[in-house]
């Protein structure tokens, strides 16, 4: 049995969920209960336990993630099905703390104490919340050695910006907590003069992260999914592709008119993976995506990490297999053990 908890399942469960809107296929195609839940839809009750509305179809197999999608939005709340998470092998935490708007606060990190309770009665948690507290916004990045990060810096000052930008000449701004390619700016030469407008706009939503421009990301930048804290790969294939931005504009994100394209994994890539194996599966990091330009790491994707069609669409395989594999062995490991391993233990086995 498998709980899935996204932001809002009628607002932000939609085909762009590609990574485990197909991961969910799979497991119902292979006989698996699989259940939906927003993050309100979460409550504990008298009995101690994690409780949740959940929406959930079962009994066929399904041709398509859109096809599934359709059979879930076509529930309505009222038909939602009362679930006890706390009896259930697997709770996978897939909402995006930094999509929730202002009005539900409350939202961004309610999830993780709940999902902190679920493990108490033997479900595992993924990705563990315990590393996801951790991992909240962009300083995550900040824990892994300097020599694969570009340089950067933190702040809500201007002043410090200007003096960053003065040493570096190019720099990108973004939110500290933002995702999907959403208020980046590149600021360099006659631009500079409109740096304090776009500082402005940036610190609106609290702290601005500021690195250094990196040439390579021209010719793209590599998304490439870790599992279990190793590329994860299938028949020889990596799950990994190019983004390509559009145009003249500095992203490459898919959501921002991107193109995904064939990746070639270098040597460099391979580097920083070794390099940050150790940290991640400390941290009970089952499945992240990497965000690598030339041999510098700009991003790790620890929340709810997307891309599996794109990378079906540039290589022909299906990884949610793969996932759910490796969910079906974690759940064979803690019958086995029956407890001797904690949950940041298992995220990571």
């Amino acid at each position: 049995k498998i709980a899935i908890v996204v932001n809002d399942i009628e607002k932000s469960l939609d085909i762009g969920e590609s990574t485990i809107l197909m991961s969910a296929v799979e497991a119902v195609n292979r006989g698996h209960k699989v259940y939906f839940m927003g993050v309100g839809d979460l409550s504990y009750d008298k009995e101690e336990k994690v409780c949740a509305q959940a929406a959930h179809v079962n009994g066929k197999e399904y041709s398509s993630i859109e096809e599934y999608l359709e059979a879930l939005k076509e529930i309505p709340r009222e038909k939602y099905t009362n679930i006890c998470i706390s009896d259930f092998d697997i709770l996978l935490l897939r909402n995006d703390p930094s999509l929730e708007p202002p009005e539900r606060a409350w939202a961004r990190s309610i999830v993780l104490d709940f999902g902190m309770l679920a493990t108490k009665h033997g479900v595992i948690v993924l990705n563990s919340p315990g590393g996801l507290s951790k991992s909240s916004n962009k300083l995550y990045l900040q824990h892994f050695p300097e020599e694969i990060r570009p340089k950067t810096i933190i702040t809500r000052n201007g002043d410090e910006l200007r003096k960053f930008f003065d040493e570096q000449k190019k720099v990108v701004i973004k939110p500290l907590s933002g995702s999907e390619g959403r208020n980046v700016f590149l600021v360099h030469g006659k631009d500079a003069s409109n740096m304090n407008q776009m500082f402005e706009a940036v610190s609106r939503d609290g702290y601005v992260i500021a690195q250094e421009y990196l040439s390579a990301v021209d010719k793209g930048d590599t998304r490439i999914f870790l599992m279990n804290g190793e590329p994860l790969i299938k028949d020889g294939t990596y799950a990994a592709f190019k983004r390509v931005k559009k145009g003249n504009d500095i992203r490459n994100n898919i959501s921002a008119g991107g193109k995904p394209r064939k990746a070639k994994i270098t040597p460099e890539m391979h580097r920083i993976m070794d390099i940050i194996k150790p940290r991640l599966v400390q941290d009970g990091m089952f499945l992240v995506g990497l965000d690598i330009v030339g041999d510098k790491l700009i991003e790790i994707n620890v929340y709810c990490p997307g891309g599996f069609a794109n990378i079906e669409k540039v290589t022909g395989v299906n990884f949610a297999t793969s996932i759910i594999d490796a969910l079906e062995r974690k759940v064979q490991y803690r019958d086995y053990y029956k407890g001797k391993f904690d949950n940041n233990q298992m995220a990571t086995l």
